[in-house]
């Protein structure tokens, strides 16, 4: 008999509970007065006893993954003679200014990135190709012609 008490004890503390958090019965609004009397001094109003607030529900964790960005800038930057830097920025800090990288590496980056990317460079690089054949086949046309002319001196 004794639990049959307390699990009614219980019961009525939970009726009691849900009493108190229910929000009180709306009081019926009063008649608007009409425009035309003058307000000389205000009525004195009825004390409204606070409604109880209802408890507030528990926020809930969310489950997304708050990510944190990480901003870095890598600039590459290459001349038409195949001349290759790199500067990287973290956020506002300067980690890597003027680092010599090689045209190979560079292309190799490229491809690893984006087909875009690899594209835009590979023309810079061909240019840059083009132009060194251009220069070692001057050289080479000179180095014909200092050849024969120590030849020339050699025979006699």
């Amino acid at each position: 008999m004794e639990a049959d008490t307390l699990v009614d004890q219980q019961d009525q503390a939970d009726v009691e509970a849900v009493r108190q958090d229910a929000p009180a019965e709306p009081q019926p609004e009063a008649a608007p007065k009409p425009a035309a009397e003058p307000a000389a001094t205000p009525a004195p109003q009825q004390q409204e006893a606070p409604a109880p607030k209802p408890a507030k529900a528990r926020a809930t964790k969310s489950t997304a993954k708050k990510t944190r960005t990480v901003e870095l800038t890598l600039t590459v930057t290459g001349t038409a003679d195949g001349e290759w830097q790199a500067d990287l920025v973290h956020g506002t800090r300067r980690v890597v200014q003027g680092l010599v990288i090689s045209a190979a590496a560079v292309s190799k980056a490229a491809k690893e990135l984006h087909e875009d990317i690899a594209g835009g460079i590979e023309e810079v690089i061909e240019a840059a190709r083009s132009q060194h054949r251009t220069r070692m086949e001057e050289l080479e046309a000179e180095l014909a012609k200092v050849k024969a002319a120590l030849a020339e001196l050699s025979d006699d």
